[in-house]
């Protein structure tokens, strides 16, 4: 196991929510905690695989049923809050937005071990009323770290599981304030697994926290925090049902194989991102509250890959080596020998599982055989490395004019440097590489410039730098973003009425620095691009009517327009500073209708809303048949919907039983064909394509989820049991294969002329039962606390989390005569996939004193 770092981050901040009638002042006080045993069985089920959806949503409301529940009863199945994509979820700590700002997202991963400290939060949905910001279209979060905040005492806690970390240990320590002001609070979280849920994996993490405040008599308080979790962990791949059938387990992982009898996994991911934030209040008087927060950041990302150079893909689960390739399942036209070769390769890999992993050990005798005539490396590990730095000062202003409206103003400016870039890892036995794209080689003659990854360093004789373990290759560069925000939001009770407005300006910037000089673009690509400017802006609306006996109605609008993130501005960058053609900020309409009612024995709320995205810009890299190449997509004047109805239901039964229900029927789709443009990569020129992905839907997360559950609590014990039904699983499409020249190799095409769309794949849904027990004994001093956890305790193996359809095509291309041939293989019908885990849990033990 090597030892480097993984993924850690933030520490957010979070004040109370403004309930419907309430603009209560955000005092330092305990907000209400998220439940330990959620975020617990949340962050225990998150996958943290670079390969699988990040895009979970933790949200959370103290008056919303669907949204206080949805977050982590739905985890298992990688649930996002209206399956937006997580950069509409902004997160804050101490009022400071940590989003990452080269992509929007914050990843709720990487505040995993670190829930003890997490648990002060502020959740504010689309339209509610806060005090850090403009809501944003996912709802927004802000986590409290302040030192004097967190819940006082010891608290130590094992836990044993069987999903991405088979045990983990816990202490925090908090001290509350002290006569002198003083308030100190830490912890430390150890996580990890020699083998984690699915074969080939493990996990190794360290968490930390960090905290001081002191408060003075005379309204100030300076507060300071620190925190991260170093992490190293190996990775799952999807892969076919072919495969899947072939090694009869829904959790097959093509990413390890055998090294000398041991396992070894190709994809290691190694993340630490120290944080550090350092937070001034100051109550000016009983009506007025001055927050300021200065939020740094330094993060270092690696990923590896197995890759190869003039050689065959060496990935065991690689389609030439499947049956299938060799014998058209379909129903196509095979000849006598065809079943044979079919039947030879099924034996090959229902053989043994090493026949289905990668061979370790082949790859190094085939790079030593290299060596031995000159060779550069056939096969080798590559890391990609993303390493950001940030800073962020941002400061909130709180007056509340009279015990029934509070004003909030905001000044928020933002600066990030983040470099991308690739590095050698493991010749694994070879002893020479050279910086040269391979794709290019058989394209141009020994003495071209044109496959030269970097024209500055290529040498004389023009074989390109050498390569050795650890060098940078292939590509370097930064972006630079910057940014500053003003925002305001007043809120207002007349009577039975609340009104709530905010809005907000921003400016933002972005800019790439290239360090190498691609040979595709040497004048465009080594140095400093131009700048793109944008402006945002935009505001929300809501009115709430209490209509008495528990009655209360809200309609709330919004309208902003958005800078596209900076991981979608850039055509190619990896080769070079081009900004994407028709670049423009994202228009956001958003609206909301909820109805909740609350009584002894009944508390529920229906909510119905409607989004609508244009000028949406979409980005994509991958391997193109057609071309022979990896190209780089830009796909821009994207209009989508997003619109649906949540409901939220809570019956007491009895004293100490509750029935619970949610559900929710939506939609998250392209109301039209998007303007498509990619590079080739090899030839260094743009390509004009209509994608025709209108009607299709966003993937990864469900879109039409019920679950129906029992709570039973009474003497200490709590014990609950949920059942869940999923459908509306939709993968990830290829955008190439919706290119109309593609489907017109593919013969998608009627009588008429008209492409004939394919239909996006689905997922497989059904239902997943989970349930926990647990028991808390009041102590002389403290209380000892067991909880049992598990998810899919019928073992439904067949639900399909996610997964993305193959950008490969069904054709083969002559190049002389400019005509296709099928391939026996049919990469349209063989999407990869990944399945959720079978019966799984955790056991954890905690004392608190």
């Amino acid at each position: 196991m090597q030892n480097k770092v993984k993924i850690a981050v933030m520490a957010l901040c979070y004040t109370p929510v403004a309930l419907a009638q309430n603009t209560n002042n955000t005092e330092q006080k305990q907000a209400q905690s998220l439940d330990e045993q959620a975020f617990t069985f949340t962050e225990a089920q998150l996958g943290e695989d670079e390969n699988m959806s990040q895009n979970v949503t933790i949200l959370n409301s103290s008056t919303n049923l669907f949204a206080s529940q949805a977050g982590y009863l739905f985890s298992p199945m990688r649930y996002r809050y209206r399956a937006l994509n997580q950069k509409y979820n902004q997160v804050y700590a101490n009022g400071a937005p940590l989003n990452d700002m080269e992509s929007g997202q914050f990843r709720f991963s990487n505040v995993g071990g670190l829930n003890r400290f997490t648990r002060n939060v502020e959740f504010a949905l689309p339209f509610e009323s806060n005090n850090f910001g403009l809501n944003s279209l996912a709802g927004s979060n802000n986590y409290d770290f302040r030192a004097g905040s967190m819940q006082e005492g010891h608290f130590v806690s094992i836990a044993a599981a069987n999903r991405n970390y088979t045990a983990r240990g816990m202490y925090t320590y908090a001290s509350g304030f002290n006569p002198r002001g003083w308030a100190f609070a830490g912890g430390v979280t150890y996580r990890w697994a020699k083998q984690g849920y699915v074969e080939g994996t493990f996990y190794n993490s360290l968490s930390y926290f960090f905290g001081v405040q002191k408060m003075w008599k005379n309204g100030h308080s300076l507060s300071f925090s620190t925190w991260g979790n170093p992490t190293e962990r190996a990775s799952q791949g999807a892969s076919t049902d072919e495969m899947y059938w072939l090694a009869n387990d829904n959790q097959y992982n093509p990413y390890w194989g055998y090294q000398n009898g041991h396992k070894r996994n190709s994809r290691v991911i190694n993340d630490f991102a120290p944080s550090a934030i350092l937070t001034w209040d100051w109550n000016i008087d009983n009506n007025t509250k001055l927050v300021t927060s200065l939020f740094g950041k330094y993060s270092m990302y690696k990923g590896t890959r197995l890759n190869y150079n003039n050689s065959e893909n060496p990935q065991p689960d690689y389609w030439k080596a499947l049956p299938s390739s060799y014998y058209d399942v379909w129903g196509g036209n095979n000849i006598g020998n065809d079943y044979n070769q079919w039947l030879s390769a099924y034996n090959f890999f229902t053989l043994s599982k090493a026949n289905r992993q990668i061979n370790w050990d082949k790859l190094y005798y085939a790079n030593q055989s290299a060596a031995a005539t000159g060779q550069d490396a056939l096969y080798y590990v590559e890391a990609k490395h993303n390493d950001a730095f940030n800073m962020t000062l941002a400061s909130t202003l709180t007056k509340h004019d009279t015990k029934h409206s509070v004003w909030n103003l905001g000044i928020i400016g933002q600066t990030n440097n983040d470099r991308h870039y690739k590095t050698m890892d493991d010749l694994l036995g070879a002893t020479s590489f050279h910086n040269v794209n391979s794709y290019a080689l058989g394209n141009y003659s020994a003495l071209s410039d044109q496959y030269q990854y970097d024209l500055n360093t290529m040498g004389a004789d023009r074989k390109g730098a050498l390569v050795q373990e650890g060098d940078v290759f292939g590509y370097d560069y930064r972006i630079y973003n910057n940014k500053a925000t003003l925002w305001s939001s007043y809120t207002s009770n007349v009577g039975r009425v609340q009104l709530m407005v905010s809005g907000k300006t921003s400016f933002q910037t972005m800019q790439r620095n290239g360090a190498m000089r691609n040979c595709m673009f040497a004048d465009n690509s080594y140095g400093k691009s131009g700048v793109a400017r944008f402006w945002e802006g935009g505001g929300k609306g809501r009115i709430t009517y209490d209509a008495g006996k528990g009655h209360v109605l809200a309609l709330g609008i919004g309208y902003e327009w958005n800078a596209p993130t900076a991981n979608t501005a850039f055509a190619a960058p990896e080769m070079n500073n081009d900004f994407v053609n028709n670049l423009k900020d994202e228009h956001v309409f958003s609206s909301e209708f909820s109805y909740q009612y609350k009584g002894s024995w009944l508390q529920a709320n229906i909510n119905g809303y409607y989004n609508r995205l244009d000028h949406v810009t979409e980005w994509q890299n991958f391997y193109y048949d057609d071309i022979n190449s990896f190209s780089y997509l830009s796909m821009t004047g994207i209009e989508k919907e997003y619109y649906g109805v949540e409901l939220g239901l809570k019956v007491k039964l009895t004293s100490f039983l509750d029935l619970k229900g949610l559900g929710t029927i939506s939609e998250a789709k392209y109301i039209n064909n998007a303007n498509g443009i990619y590079l080739n990569s090899i030839e260094g020129k743009y390509v004009t394509e209509t994608v025709y992905n209108k009607g299709y839907r966003d993937n990864g997360t469900p879109l039409t989820m019920g679950s129906a559950g029992l709570s039973f609590h009474q003497n200490g014990w709590y014990i609950d049991l949920n059942a869940n039904w999923y459908d509306a699983i939709y993968l990830s499409y290829a955008p190439n294969m919706l290119y109309g020249g593609t489907m017109s190799k593919m013969g998608y095409v009627d009588n008429d002329g008209n492409y004939i769309i394919p239909e996006q794949y689905r997922g497989h849904g059904g239902w997943m039962v989970d349930g926990s027990i647990g028991k808390s004994i009041r102590l002389k001093k403290g209380s000892l606390n067991f909880n049992l956890m598990v998810s899919n305790i019928l073992n439904n193996t067949h639900l399909v989390t996610g997964g993305y359809v193959q950008s490969r095509s069904d054709y083969t291309i002559n190049t002389t005569t400019n005509t296709t041939k099928a391939r026996v293989y049919s990469f349209s019908k063989n999407p990869k996939k990944f399945y959720a885990w079978g019966t799984n849990g955790m056991f954890q033990i905690s004392y608190r004193f």
